[in-house]
């Protein structure tokens, strides 16, 4: 049995492979993660009978495809080394916030850019701060475009990727998009979501950060608090009778010790515990500046306040006697449990550095019911797509010992390839799906090619007349194989959205095709017409 194992390696290949496909598609151990940890939820999310993901189209949800917003100030000369003194008179004669403004150095033969990641500035504005600035370097109108730089979106594409990540749903894919004038675009994909979910989750940059609104002799004033660098770990949220919806973090020491010496320099451990008063509008939102709202840590995302809380009085005393810097915990509250969801999902996945321009963008929804009319389609199409195959391969051979085997042969390819997509995690949409299609096609086109080059001289008589006329078959395979691969690269590697799921498993397929079940089919022929 070992002997024929060997000596027929390439049928023995194929089994091997059909069974570790199958073990992917349907093993639950193979199944996808989501990496959710909330509220003690399964992270192992619910696929059906396969393991097999799926696209928007055959599972339903949101896409947005969208721009980042900024501006580019490209071909600068400037020298390494500059970058905090020119973001820093920047963001002052344009009065924003100094991490708006990102100043790379040229490099090698690349000259320098300034970016602007706001959408609060004009390209007027940005060309006169330019000037203003005490930099050393010529720039006009022609040197400014709106957008930010490739490095940028790619950052972006990271920090939304964890985003989606550590948010309750958990599955989705974020690339990046390039037009064919060069303009970058991030797409966002979130099966099963709608569209509002997914805005409020990706639209906001996500900076988080809790100061201290205290009084002064010469007005209140804001210091800053806890910032996501002093933040060392994050638990899931939580609600309950005592704080209500509320996260808890972990201080680093040096986090802790800041948090600590400014909440007893502020005044907040003595006659500012438990003494905020911070108001709210008619609508029972926090004011964003209130006259007289005592002592108050206040918690702001994107520079608008989401909430405000005393410091409790335990807490206050363990920060008088030095206790709290060997306990370092800390409460970060909300108004409702999303909204704490959110707030850690900022804190894990950091700032995105330029808000998404979602207004320029285009944004698309199909509903789950209407998806999985889809996805029945798409089953129905493809079992018609094979019993047209198996007429015409029937109808072309009378001899059940080819047809059979060719029929079997393409079948193990589809399931291989669906083993692929299953271990990839690739979510499948109608383009994979067209993929599918394209490589049940050709593969049994070559399957034919094989048959007819080894049965159109008359009966094989011998092993090594088979081995010369199925040589002569694989050439002619492999050349269309590689015309294939060569042809559907640049649509697979290219940022060209739903064609690169299809130009992917057409090679795969072809891949496959090539070097697993062409030459599987081949020793099934030897075995059967050799004897």
């Amino acid at each position: 049995m070992i002997g024929k194992a060997k000596k027929h390696w390439r049928i023995t290949l194929l089994v091997v492979l059909v069974t570790i496909s199958a073990l992917f598609l349907f093993a639950p151990q193979f199944g996808p993660d989501d990496g959710a940890e909330v509220e003690g939820e399964d992270p192992v999310l619910d696929t059906g009978v396969t393991n097999l993901q799926f696209g928007l189209e055959l599972s339903g949800g949101t896409r947005v495809r969208a721009p980042l917003a900024g501006l580019t100030a490209e071909g600068l000369d400037i020298d390494a080394g500059q970058e905090a003194e020119i973001e820093s008179e920047i963001a002052e004669e344009l009065d924003i916030n100094s991490r708006d403004v990102r100043v790379t150095p040229g490099e090698m033969e690349e000259e320098g850019t300034i970016e602007i990641t706001t959408d609060a500035v004009s390209e007027e504005e940005f060309l006169a701060a330019l000037r203003a600035s005490g930099a050393d370097f010529d720039v006009d109108e022609e040197n400014i475009r709106q957008g930010v730089t490739e490095e940028t979106v790619d950052d972006a594409v990271e920090v939304l990727e964890d985003k989606i990540q550590q948010s309750p749903f958990a599955t989705g894919d974020v690339q990046k998009s390039t037009s064919s004038t060069g303009e970058h675009f991030i797409v966002v994909e979130v099966p099963g979501q709608d569209r509002e979910t997914v805005i409020d989750l990706i639209e906001d940059r996500g900076f988080v950060e809790v100061y201290a609104h205290h009084p002064t002799d010469d007005g209140y004033e804001q210091t800053a608090a806890i910032q996501p660098d002093d933040i060392q770990s994050i638990g899931n949220p939580e609600e309950d009778d005592t704080y209500g919806p509320h996260v808890p973090i972990t201080l680093s020491e040096e986090g802790a010790e800041s948090f600590s010496e400014t909440m007893i320099e502020t005044g907040f451990t003595q006659e500012g515990y438990d003494a905020c008063a911070w108001p709210r509008d008619e609508e029972g939102e926090f004011e964003q500046d209130p006259d007289d709202p005592g002592y108050c840590l206040v918690t702001v995302v994107d520079g608008e306040v989401v909430y405000t809380a005393s410091l409790g009085e335990d807490l206050a005393a363990s920060m008088e006697s030095g206790e709290y810097l060997d306990d370092r915990r800390f409460i970060m509250t909300g108004q409702s449990i999303e909204d704490v969801r959110n707030l850690r999902v900022n804190l894990l996945a950091g700032e995105t550095p330029a808000p998404l321009d979602v207004e320029s963008g285009t944004q698309y929804y199909l509903e789950p019911a209407l998806a999985e009319d889809f996805k029945l389609y798409s089953l129905i199409t493809g079992f018609i797509a094979v019993l047209a195959v198996s007429g015409v391969v029937a109808a072309r051979y009378s001899r059940p010992r080819i047809a059979g085997p060719m029929i079997l042969t393409a079948a193990a390819e589809v399931f291989l390839l669906l083993g692929f997509a299953a271990l990839v995690g690739y979510p499948l949409d109608l383009a994979a799906i067209a993929g599918f299609i394209a490589v049940v096609g050709t593969g049994v086109d070559d399957l034919i090619i094989i048959a007819d080059e080894i049965l159109q001289e008359g009966d094989v008589s011998t092993g090594r007349v088979f081995e010369s006329r199925f040589r002569k078959a694989f050439w002619v395979i492999g050349a269309a194989a590689a015309t294939t691969i060569i042809a559907m690269s640049p649509l697979a590697f290219l940022s060209l959205g739903d064609l690169s799921g299809f130009a992917l498993f057409t090679i795969v397929g072809v891949l496959i095709g090539v070097l697993i079940t062409r030459p599987a089919y081949g020793d099934i022929l030897r075995i059967l017409l050799t004897r």
